[in-house]
């Protein structure tokens, strides 16, 4: 995946060269002079395992390879790019050959390419790998160049008497070379002067002695040997007699003292309107050696520090020394400590600590770094993090987590924590009368991403759970018009902007929810009617109810524990979808789950009551709301592997939840509302401390494919179901 993305990344740069063919020759024909030059690379970052240093101008084959035979076992792209964008190299190569041991050549690649007199430059630029790059020296055919250049310099100007040269100097540089030819001339002013690129004759005109030095390199790498011109610079005649005018600033951090923190910079700069400035000195200390000034002073020593300064014109003026005086003080030590957060909610609460109507959660930080805190965030329920100006007021009834974090002004950051708490209606106010339940963090139009944040409306609900796309539309015309009378209302409210209309009318058109013969593969096995809850078992205790509106609900008649199950056919690798209601009375939760890949209950007499070989031998996915009891919540896998109610997603009692239970091969996959609430194993191991004896685990009677159930837990733990729908997975 990050080959491609790598790839992508230089396409789009208009970086990748296009690959040829595999299976090209490593060498030309025998009868070819044409040569062939190698890059190999492998595991190493920073370096080609190998490259050629020298060629000869004309035709070549560049051969690129990174793959298992040069020794890349991890699957590490590498390019190899000439560089045509620096004027010290030759710019007439367009290469850039991205090559990895999983591509279609196999991490081997060629190219050809007509090489001239001079030097190339490569390099990879995939980032971090910066130190894979070398030179390629190209000389012309006929035999290698070891012959470096000859160079000649003339100072050429207006002369004195004493010769000295009046005014200023011009130091023109020349050099041949009768092999490769000359690549460059350079050039240095002083003994210890850096080298410079010669580009034209070099005008001196600084009153006093001058050495010049040069070289030369031809398109072979061959460099001649250092030379040097000394000359000196007069002033020309003049009746200036004013010394320069000379002034100094210091710049820095300052603290509230005034002093410096970590460095100060101090900036001569001198004027002269006569024969002009010549020379700036300055000196650190009353017996500081005099320096010649080129660059701001850079003064890091703590302590109390004086600079003095002076400069003369090109008649000999000389200004009176002036100085600067500051003080330089070290850096606090850096603050690397994170602020402390806290965290209260306040509201109303009942007899079960449930806030009523809703809960204000007041977010705290102070920092002992010093730095000072920058800002606090806030995630509701696991959405993105906000900024957090004021206490957060949460009304939305169901079970809550606030995470908190806090950003110091050094760029520390707390770890986040949580804080969770149940809100329940107020009296009469009712839970949101929302036609579904999605907590995705995006609206989804079917398997469509809109990419629009899921926020809440006025109403309460959610974009998403207005959409409906669980109904069944008998035409997409129909869903259609549904969507746009949905986002009609929301722009108008100012829920979703000019954009995000259009992005979800968009996914609502891609979905192709509601078109003639359009399906999603599943296979309704509980659709609401008579003759569909007919062909369901009961077995055990407790009982299903058909209601008017296609539901069912557990019984509060019939005591004990059972299962309603579809006795029809087993099923391997699926995905199970369903839609579930805490109906339980007063305070309590509902506590059912959903068996799967269960053997065929009647073939284990063996067992006390018949629903316990789903509960043996197959899986129950839980369904459990309740903020005490039993430790498996809903989305658990019972016995096996626990969720937490914070994981689980608390829903408003009486409240739809569409339930996703996906199944392949032993990997267990439970969404709840569109979000991934577990991810399960089944590679052996029960979760009870003690194991539970009547329980087998995984000794091979976990069954690879099964039925399905769902459970009724007792007579006061109601719970209903709907919209039972399964899609066999290849």
């Amino acid at each position: 995946m990050w080959a491609a993305l790598v790839a992508a990344l230089l396409v789009m740069l208009g970086l990748q060269a296009a690959p040829s063919a595999a299976g090209e020759p490593e060498a030309a024909d025998a009868g070819s002079a044409q040569q062939v030059l190698t890059w190999t690379a492998g595991n190493d970052i920073d370096k080609y395992l190998s490259a050629p240093a020298t060629a000869v101008a004309g035709p070549a084959t560049i051969v690129f390879e990174n793959s298992a035979a040069t020794g890349n076992t991890t699957g590490m792209p590498h390019t190899l790019t000439f560089v045509t964008s620096d004027p010290e190299f030759n710019s007439d190569v367009q290469l850039n050959i991205l090559a990895n041991p999983n591509d279609a050549q196999g991490g081997r690649h060629t190219a050809e390419v007509t090489l001239t007199p001079g030097r190339y430059l490569y390099h990879c630029t995939i980032p971090g790998h910066g130190q894979m790059q070398g030179v390629l020296t190209v000389t012309e055919g006929g035999g290698e160049d070891t012959t470096a250049p000859e160079a000649t310099a003339e100072v050429t100007g207006t002369r004195n008497a004493e010769g000295a040269y009046v005014g200023a100097a011009s130091v023109g540089i020349e050099a041949t070379d009768a092999g490769s030819g000359v690549d460059r001339i350079e050039y240095a002013i002083g003994a210890d002067g850096a080298w410079q690129p010669y580009t034209a004759p070099i005008v001196v005109d600084r009153v006093g002695t001058h050495t010049v030095r040069y070289r030369a390199l031809d398109k072979a790498g061959n460099v001649s040997a250092e030379k040097s011109v000394g000359f000196t610079v007069v002033a020309p005649p003049s009746d200036d007699t004013t010394p320069p005018e000379t002034s100094a600033t210091v710049d820095g951090e300052r603290n509230d003292d005034g002093a410096y923190v970590d460095m100060a910079t101090v900036t001569v700069t001198a004027s002269d309107t006569g024969s002009g400035v010549n020379t700036i000195e300055y000196a650190i200390g009353a017996d500081g050696a005099w320096q010649p000034y080129t660059a701001p002073v850079m003064v890091h020593e703590v302590g109390t520090h004086t600079v003095r300064y002076r400069a003369t014109d090109k008649a000999g003026n000389a200004a009176a020394g002036k100085s600067v005086e500051f003080t330089v003080v070290a850096a606090p030590p850096q603050d690397t400590t994170p602020p402390v957060t806290g965290v209260t909610v306040e509201g109303t609460k009942n007899s079960d600590g449930a806030y009523v109507g809703d809960a204000t959660v007041t977010v705290s930080a102070t920092d002992e770094g010093g730095s000072g805190v920058a800002g606090i965030e806030y995630s509701l329920d696991g959405g993105p993090y906000l900024a957090y100006t004021e206490p957060v007021v949460v009304d939305r009834a169901g079970r809550h987590t606030v995470a908190y974090r806090a950003s110091d002004e050094a760029g520390n950051t707390s770890e986040p924590l949580t804080v969770s708490f149940t809100v329940v209606a107020d009296g009469g106010v009712p839970a949101p009368d929302c036609p579904e339940y999605d907590e995705r963090l995006t609206v989804f139009v079917g398997t469509v991403d809109s990419g629009v944040p899921n926020r809440v409306t006025n109403n309460r609900c959610r974009i998403g759970e207005l959409i409906e796309d669980e109904k069944e539309w008998t035409s997409q015309a129909l869903f259609l018009k549904h969507v746009k009378s949905v986002l009609d209302e929301l722009r108008e409210e100012g829920v979703v902007d000019q954009r995000e209309y259009r992005a979800v009318n968009r996914a609502a058109r891609q979905s192709g929810i509601g078109k003639p013969g359009q399906t999603d593969g599943y296979r309704k096995i509980l659709d609401g009617s008579e003759e569909s809850f007919a062909r369901w078992e009961q077995v055990g205790g407790g009982s299903f109810a058909l209601n008017p509106d296609g539901s069912i609900t557990s019984g509060t008649s019939r005591p004990g524990l059972g299962m309603l199950w579809f006795p029809e056919r087993k099923y391997g690798d699926f995905s199970l979808k369903l839609q579930w209601r805490d109906d339980a009375p007063g305070a309590g939760n509902a506590n059912s789950g959903v068996f799967v890949r269960f053997p065929q209950i009647h073939d284990h007499p063996e067992e006390p009551r018949p629903e316990w070989a789903a509960i043996k031998f197959g899986h129950e996915i839980q369904v459990f709301d309740s903020p005490t009891g039993d430790m498996y919540k809903t989305g658990s896998v019972y016995g096996f592997d626990r969720v937490g109610l914070a994981s689980a997603g608390v829903t408003q009692k009486g409240t739809w939840n569409d339930y996703e239970i996906r199944v392949v091969d032993q990997h267990y996959s439970v969404y709840r509302n569109g979000v991934l609430i577990n991810e399960f194993d089944n590679t052996g191991g029960q979760d009870f401390t003690p194991p539970r004896s009547d329980d087998p685990g995984t000794d091979g009677r976990r069954f690879a494919s099964g039925y399905i159930g769902l459970q009724v837990h007792g007579t006061t733990d109601v719970v209903s179901y709907r919209d039972v729908r399964i899609k066999e997975l290849p």
